[in-house]
C-alpha cells in the first residue's frame, strides 16, 4: 500500500510509543493471560497461528485462511509474553471490533457536524481511497516506463508486471475484473492527462477548409 512518508512517521510513532505503553499496561494488568483459546504466531517468519482444540490438541492453522473474526484472536509469542497481532489497539490493548471502528468513524461525523464541516466518512471509504489512488498510481507508473520503449519491450514489460487494474483487483480480492473497473471513472482527469501527453511537441492545428461563402464569386440569389 502505497503511503505519504510523513503517515509512516506517524504510524511507527504509534508503534514505539502508544502502542508499546498500551500493551505494556495490558500485560501488568494480566488481560492477555485470560483470553481464552488464542491462536498464537510463534515464529513471525512463518505465517502460522497455533490452535488447541477443546480436547488440547494442537492445530496449525495458516493466518491467509482466516477471516476478520479470527484474527482477533490472533497474537505474537514474544520475550515479554504475548501480545496482539493487530496494529491497532483499543485503549484496553485488544483489537479494534468492526463496530468499534464504526462508532470511530460516527464520532469523527459528529465532530465535523458540531463545527459546521460538512463531511461524513465511513470504513469502506478507506477501501474505495486505497483503490483509486494506488491504481491512479500505478497507471502514472505504468504509462512513465512503457513510454521510452520499444513495442517489443513495452510486450515483455506488461507480461512481467501485468496491468495495474488486475494488480489492483487481486489486492482488493476482487472475482472479476468488471467490479473493479467501478474505480476507473475517478481518472478521468488522468486519462486526458495522457491524451494530451501522447501529442507530439511539433504538433500543429491543421489549417481550417475554406468556406466557399466567404469566396468572392457571385452566388445566385
Amino acid at each position: 500500500m502505497y503511503v505519504p512518508e510523513s503517515i509512516v512517521r506517524e504510524l511507527i510513532n504509534y508503534r514505539d510509543i502508544d502502542r508499546r505503553q498500551i500493551i505494556d499496561d495490558a500485560r501488568a494488568h494480566g488481560r492477555y493471560d485470560k483470553i481464552a483459546r488464542p491462536l498464537v504466531v510463534e515464529d513471525l517468519a512463518q505465517p502460522i497461528a497455533v490452535d488447541y482444540t477443546s480436547a488440547g490438541v494442537k492445530v496449525s492453522v495458516k493466518v491467509s485462511n482466516l477471516d476478520h473474526t479470527d484474527r482477533r484472536r490472533l497474537y505474537i509469542a514474544g520475550d515479554l509474553g504475548l501480545e496482539p497481532a493487530s496494529f491497532w489497539l483499543t485503549e484496553r490493548g485488544m483489537p479494534v471490533s468492526v463496530s468499534r471502528w464504526k462508532g470511530l468513524f460516527h464520532e469523527a461525523n459528529v465532530r465535523c457536524a458540531d463545527v459546521g464541516m460538512p463531511l461524513r466518512v465511513h470504513p469502506h471509504m478507506l477501501r474505495h481511497t486505497f483503490a483509486v489512488v494506488t491504481l491512479e498510481q500505478l497507471q502514472r507508473g505504468h504509462i512513465a516506463a512503457l513510454h521510452e520503449q520499444t513495442a517489443e519491450q513495452r510486450g515483455h514489460y506488461t507480461r512481467i508486471f501485468g496491468d495495474p487494474l488486475d494488480w489492483v483487483r487481486r489486492r482488493m480480492g476482487h472475482r472479476s475484473i468488471t467490479t473493479t473497473m467501478i474505480y476507473l471513472h475517478t481518472l478521468a482527469e488522468l486519462e486526458m492527462e495522457t491524451r494530451m501527453a501522447l501529442v507530439p511537441d511539433d504538433w500543429e492545428e491543421p489549417p481550417a477548409p475554406p468556406n466557399p461563402l466567404a469566396s468572392n464569386t457571385d452566388v445566385p440569389q
